[in-house]
């Protein structure tokens, strides 16, 4: 434990909010983790050290530490583990919106080598109802029953007089006792503690003290009260996930010895049929309900048979991947390396002084500031052709006339070695090289609110490429570097401090948006199906590259209903989650589209309303047409202080700022989307992001990296 116990400490001690007690406690550990404690508690007054009389483990530690808190709120976290940046600021502030007695937070998964991941098991916390009991919502009882995921009431512990006992699985009653009791549970879908996945844990170690999982769950069961009238709908959904929770256990081999194994099984059959509920309860389809009916059975021998019969298949399907994947991966090389070669050879040939290459979002297709510069380059620099890049799958949807090449075809390597202009929105990879001549235009795509390039390294949590000599490397092959306002320009030098020009034009995909006419927007909303009585809201969050999938609570049907009956909600993805992958994706009725895979981001500009988003930078953009702008921030404090930002954008928002769905809802239904307070914010805004978008931008740039005549 010692080797884990200062990040532990550190990660809730280091917290912006800092209205905390820590109570450690000392279960006799036979390492130095009591020396580590007596330190912490003696630089910092918030930690007090309690030490047990000897060890007596998990369950009569957490009595311990429980008896001598004094906060409202009890958490209980293992050593091994640690919190999220910004995780006790996000809880606070969700406690204190909702008044829950339990609320239940989001966690990732910690290698031993620090790799991070969230594991998907169980239902998403962003699907629960904002405060909820057990019966509205029984969804929660699949949730991971671990004590450190839940922020409990003192006042609730009290009344249930809830003791943990010795031995192995006592999280188990404790998470079903209340989830049971509590009346108001609420969740926060976020990283909030960092599962520390190590050899050696408790449950990790093979050996009789797993035979504990039986008279915990016996305690679940033995306290349902019968008289409630969600017993009936709960019972069920509770010995469903007992039996669940035993057949895990039983299938890893590495927790019990193989003289164990049939006195388990056979204490899992004793269980099942103890606890079984008169009317039933739902059985999982496929493999897990035949374990199942295994189960019932007291058939340890078939199921260890189809073990066996299941773990040779997976075998058997992964060893043919391989095959498969060692040929395709020997294949790719040859191909790859036939292709360095020959991008090497054609670096050699003269630089093509009329061809300009072109690509936008990692050769997504046709969009962005790079596609507005090629068409005004066709207009202003005829002489100059232009070409696209595009992957192979989205060359299908190139406008009519565009030239292209397939990335990775020996066209492109050709077109990339003599181009005399490259034009992107992102860096062209790692290894073009750049040749004396050729001259390089990163245009970007958006103006900065989340810090960028160098900057990120202020904030460790956040950072996806964490190569900043590589990052360094790619700017130095900037010739120009295109700003949209001076805000852009004085990012963009700390982010990216190289020699190269700064184009401080306004963005060129604006210049459409800053001379859109009626008959544009028409002509917008009429290819949606939308018709002019519409009222249209576009819905686009931001990615949040530092927490894979997550994504705000909102209800598309809920926030449309909100609208009223001419209200329209358009829902766009950021472009990270892959559109190509997939369709546009399930409708919510005619009144609810996801418009994720719409080609053109500009036209959906034009069709919408309002504009609400989180922490996008299309808001930058949508602001020049003068709309109505909500800011949805439901975790800012988190995406502030772990993403790292370049100025509070609710302290100088668009438009109207809201943190939560109810608040969302509530603004629609109040109709103030676009009151005073908010027309003011935006006008301030506009001043200060939007002035040089006049519908010129692309012309300034064209005429100042083109030969135009």
């Amino acid at each position: 434990m010692q080797d884990y116990l200062r990040r532990c400490l550190d990660s809730i001690l280091e917290q912006s909010y800092t209205d905390v007690e820590v109570i450690a406690v000392d279960d006799c550990s036979p390492d130095d983790s009591g020396t580590i404690l007596a330190g912490y508690a003696a630089r910092d007054p918030r930690v007090r050290v309690i030490r047990s009389v000897g060890n007596e483990g998990p369950g009569p530690a957490r009595e311990r530490g429980l008896a001598a808190a004094a906060g409202d709120y009890v958490w209980f976290l293992d050593g091994d583990d640690w919190l999220a940046p910004g995780a006790v600021r996000a809880v606070a502030d969700r406690l204190r919106h909702t008044g829950a007695e339990v609320l239940v937070v989001g966690h990732a998964d910690a290698a031993p080598d620090g790799a991070t991941w969230r594991t998907g098991r169980g239902p998403a916390l962003g699907r629960a109802p904002e405060v909820f009991a057990l019966r509205d919502w029984p969804a929660a009882i699949d949730v991971l029953h671990v004590p450190w995921n839940k922020v409990v009431h003192r006042s609730l512990l009290d009344r249930l007089d809830f003791r943990f006992r010795p031995g192995w699985y006592e999280d188990v009653p404790f998470t079903y006792a209340l989830l049971l009791a509590a009346e108001r549970i609420s969740t926060l879908d976020r990283v909030c503690v960092l599962y520390r996945q190590r050899a050696g844990a408790a449950t990790a170690t093979a050996g009789g003290g797993h035979f504990g999982i039986f008279p915990n769950w016996a305690r679940v069961f033995d306290s349902l009260d019968d008289s409630r009238p969600d017993t009936a709908l709960l019972r069920p959904l509770l010995f469903r996930r007992m039996i669940w929770h035993f057949i895990r256990v039983r299938g890893n081999d590495d927790r019990l010895e193989s003289t164990l194994r049939p006195g388990f099984f056979t204490e899992m059959t004793a269980m099942y049929h103890r606890y079984l509920p008169s009317g039933g309860y739902p059985v999982p389809g496929g493999l897990e309900g035949v374990r199942h009916r295994l189960v019932a059975g007291g058939r340890h021998r078939t199921f260890l048979a189809l073990r066996r019969t299941s773990r040779g298949v997976r075998f058997a399907r992964r060893a043919a991947r391989r095959g498969v994947t060692a040929l395709t991966t020997a294949a790719r090389r040859l191909r790859d390396l036939v292709l360095a070669g020959y991008y090497r050879l054609q670096l050699r040939r003269p630089v093509d002084p009329s061809l300009a290459l072109y690509a936008a979002y990692w050769y997504r297709g046709y969009a962005c500031n790079p596609a507005a510069i090629y068409e005004k380059a066709r207009e202003l620099a005829p002489d100059v052709r232009g070409v696209w890049v595009v992957r192979r799958d989205r060359a299908a949807t190139l406008p009519p006339g565009v030239d292209h090449v397939v990335a990775g075809s020996p066209g492109y390597y050709r077109a990339l070695a003599r181009a005399k202009w490259l034009i992107n929105n992102v860096n062209w990879p790692n290894p073009v090289v750049k040749r004396p001549g050729a001259v390089h235009v990163m245009t970007h795509h958006g103006t900065p609110l989340k810090v960028m390039g160098l900057d990120q390294r202020a904030y460790p949590d956040g950072v996806q490429d964490p190569d900043f000599d590589a990052q360094l490397r790619r700017t130095r092959r900037w010739d120009f570097s295109v700003s949209a306002n001076p805000h852009t320009s004085r990012a963009w030098r700390t982010a990216y401090p190289r020699r190269h020009t700064t184009l401080e034009t306004g963005y060129p995909r604006n210049d459409r948006l800053a001379t859109a006419a009626a008959g544009d927007v028409a002509r917008a909303r009429a290819a949606l199906g939308l018709t002019a009585t519409d009222r249209v809201v576009l819905y686009a969050p931001t990615h949040r590259e530092h927490r894979p999938g997550r994504q705000p609570y909102f209800e598309p049907e809920t926030f449309v209903e909100a609208l009223g009956p001419t209200g329209r909600l358009l829902v766009r993805s950021h472009y990270f989650h892959d559109r190509s992958a997939r369709s546009a994706g399930p409708d919510h009725g005619d009144r609810v589209r996801d418009v994720s895979a719409h080609p053109c981001v500009e036209e959906l500009f034009l069709a919408a309303d309002v504009l609400v988003t989180d922490y996008s930078s299309i808001m930058f953009d949508y602001a020049v047409l003068d709309r109505p702008i909500v800011v949805y921030a439901p975790d800012w404090p988190a995406y502030r202080a772990e993403r790292g930002v370049y100025f509070d954008i609710t302290a100088e928002p668009p438009g109207a700022v809201v943190t939560t769905f109810a608040e969302l809802l509530e603004l629609v239904r109040a109709d103030a989307l676009d009151d005073p307070a908010a027309r003011s914010a935006r006008a301030a805004f506009r001043e200060r992001f939007c002035a040089l978008e006049d519908g010129r931008a692309a012309e300034r740039v064209v005429r100042r990296v083109f030969p135009v005549p």
